[in-house]
């Protein structure tokens, strides 16, 4: 939704299986036992710690890590807690680090809307201090009690953590009533619980992936290096019937248009008129009836839960379609996929996508998101991009920080989010689409694929302007002028018209590419790969060891012959002649960019000139204005941009 706290130059700053485990998962994974009298291997100390708080509190030790799993993926994060004020691999929450994520909001740096036709939209929601947060995020305090363990170790210490989610499950059986069983099916309604969910979907649904993670099984090595396992038990099936003892509420799902797989609620954004003829804070429409929905575009919210909702909810704010909380992947639709949100600051992109919004700081590199929340979106995603024929891949399913500035003044108050640290491999690995090779040797063409692990540029601005922020996995992937990292980094004239330099400050979109991307290789120098970017040739560092892109099979765009350079746009509106008397026609005005001759890019879609003409809460007056021109999207930077198809010609791409 909106960007950190941190702002770059001349951009203001935003307010910013089974039983319990046997004693072979006690063991490494590789090699013979250790001696009796060792403990585990250094690897293997958390697989240990869980086998331990499993058989301390009779807890099955596949629920234990199943629930674990999909809260944390097993990381520790250092200690340091995630978007909801979670710790450790069992995400125990603690409400003064929620607390602490609060923040105050403000759009007066750019127009939401990014419509022409009416005035900009000034927005003044107020965002109240948490003074009450939900049980949901006080899971620490109450492990603390059970267990007797200080707060100050169960945030940090990993096993600690693991004893704390332990009782926690344990005290939630025996409040339902239900015996310490050694069988997995026994303890749904206490997997359920501990979700923290407030209704009786939303803990379904946490439960019921829970024991799909215990029936497939797991295997991974974590952000701390060490190796578990949760050996598949395909016998554990769900036993819905104990929801009944949760006394949980049942969501109004009524209206909303949501997989079934997912838990998803209706909470209404306002059509409301207000002031001096304004009104929110979206627009009525009739998609796909009238327009297409061509993209889905991911934000976070860079606020609490409960502020996201309340921001949603405000006439005088605005709105975007859904909502989507961390602690437990509960869904929140607030806009119907028919009308038309105001989310994405560029109008032509509002007019033919859906906006979902993350619960989830982009500066805050450790405040991880959980598995839970990824899963839920993942599907969500799927499930509208199946709906609206809308293709799963990075040109169509954009990050809000991938939406182009719809004219050259714009371009610098664009938004950033969900910036850097979202996992793009990960998120459409669970939609199906994983980012493979399509090509062999030196393709033609790229696709921006680092190991998000292993990859840590170094970000500055999460915490203070130009200080360092703590290292931490990413998709992104910096851009030089040359094959070296002592080369400078690539420029933006849009972005900064006056040439400055760019910088590697966490909300500076200038010189990095992000996982899934694609591109047209420009040239190739030992274990650097050159692409397309921008109007100028931008160098990657690409080793053969470890890779940070993979061939890909594509088509092109470049200029036409005998053209010395062609204009780029933000938007793809209609010839001046499709618009009827009366509705003054919108500028086709390009951006500060050109595509120059031998110069190629990835080609998103092919589309025809379009304008959503809605200016006033009388929706009488609204019209769809469609024009004849044809326009392709093409991956020009880190944003995509639009090209006129009669100024470029579409080729294959070749290898370089």
């Amino acid at each position: 939704m909106h960007r950190s706290t941190r702002s770059i130059p001349g951009r203001r700053p935003r307010a910013a299986a089974g039983t319990l485990a046997t004693a072979a998962l006690l063991l490494p994974l590789l090699g013979a036992a250790p001696p009796q009298d060792a403990g585990p291997a250094p690897s293997d100390r958390l697989q240990g710690a869980f086998a331990a708080a499993a058989a301390e509190y009779h807890v099955p030790q596949s629920v234990l890590l199943g629930v674990s799993y999909l809260q944390s993926r097993w990381d520790s994060h250092d200690g340091t807690p995630s978007v909801t004020g979670g710790y450790g691999p069992m995400h125990l929450t603690d409400a003064r680090t929620a607390i602490a994520h609060t923040v105050a909001h403000s759009h007066a740096e750019g127009d939401a809307r990014g419509d022409d036709s009416r005035a900009p939209l000034r927005t003044s929601a107020s965002v109240p201090t948490a003074s009450q947060l939900p049980a949901r995020l006080k899971t620490l305090t109450r492990a603390a009690d059970l267990t007797g363990i200080p707060a100050e170790k169960l945030r940090g210490d990993p096993a600690a953590n693991v004893r704390g989610g332990a009782a926690l499950l344990a005290a939630a059986q025996k409040r339902l009533g239900n015996p310490l069983s050694d069988t997995p099916a026994d303890w749904y309604g206490a997997v359920a619980s501990f979700s923290g969910a407030d209704d009786t979907a939303t803990a379904a649904t946490y439960a019921n992936d829970v024991f799909a993670v215990i029936r497939d099984g797991e295997r991974r090595t974590t952000d701390a290096g060490q190796r578990l396992t949760l050996t598949a038990d395909p016998a554990a099936k769900p036993r819905a019937a104990q929801l009944a003892r949760t006394g949980l509420r049942k969501a109004d799902t009524s209206g909303t248009e949501c997989p079934r797989t997912v838990s998803c609620e209706w909470i209404p954004a306002p059509y409301e008129e207000f002031g001096d003829g304004d009104y929110g804070n979206h627009d009525l429409a009739d998609r796909p009836n009238d327009q297409s929905i061509d993209y889905i575009v991911i934000h976070d919210t860079e606020a609490t839960w409960e502020q996201t909702l309340k921001l949603v909810q405000d006439k005088t704010y605005l709105a975007w379609h859904y909502s989507l909380r961390s602690t437990d992947g509960h869904i929140v639709q607030s806009v119907k996929a028919k009308d038309v949100g105001w989310h994405a600051g560029n109008w032509y992109v509002n007019a033919k996508s859906i906006g979902l919004e993350h619960e989830g700081f982009l500066a805050r590199p450790d405040s991880w998101y959980t598995e839970e929340m990824y899963r839920s979106s993942a599907r969500l995603v799927s499930y509208l991009a199946k709906k609206y024929d809308i293709p799963l891949d990075r040109q169509h399913i954009l990050g809000h920080d991938t939406v182009p500035g719809p004219t050259a003044s714009t371009v610098p108050s664009m938004h950033t989010d969900p910036g850097p640290y979202w996992d793009w491999a990960h998120y459409f690995a669970l939609m199906g689409r994983p980012f493979r090779p399509t090509a062999k040797g030196h393709a033609g063409v790229v696709t921006i694929r680092p190991d998000f692990a292993k990859n840590q540029p170094t970000f500055t601005g999460c915490v203070k302007a130009g200080e360092a922020c703590a290292p931490h996995g990413s998709s992104a992937v910096r851009l030089y002028t040359a094959p070296s990292e002592d080369a400078p980094l690539v420029k933006d004239i849009g972005l900064r018209p006056g040439g400055q330099d760019s910088t590697i400050d966490v909300n500076d979109m200038a010189s990095r590419v992000s996982t899934g991307q694609q591109y047209a290789v420009a040239g190739r120098e030992g274990d650097w790969t050159a692409i397309w970017y921008l109007g100028q040739k931008a160098w990657f560092r690409n080793p053969a060891k470890q890779p940070t892109a993979v061939g890909a099979k594509g088509l092109v765009v470049t200029p036409k012959e005998g053209a010395t350079q062609v204009p780029v746009y933000g938007r793809a509106y209609p010839e001046a002649a499709a618009y009827p008397a009366g509705m003054t026609p919108q500028a086709v005005s390009p951006l500060p960019y050109k595509l120059l001759p031998g110069q190629r890019y990835v080609i998103g879609g092919r589309t025809t000139g379009e304008y959503f003409y809605s200016p006033t809460f009388d929706t009488s007056t609204h019209r769809v204005v469609k024009g004849e021109d044809v326009y392709y999207e093409i991956q020009f930077g880190h944003r995509v941009a639009y090209v006129r198809a009669a100024d470029v010609r579409v080729a294959p791409s070749t290898g370089s």
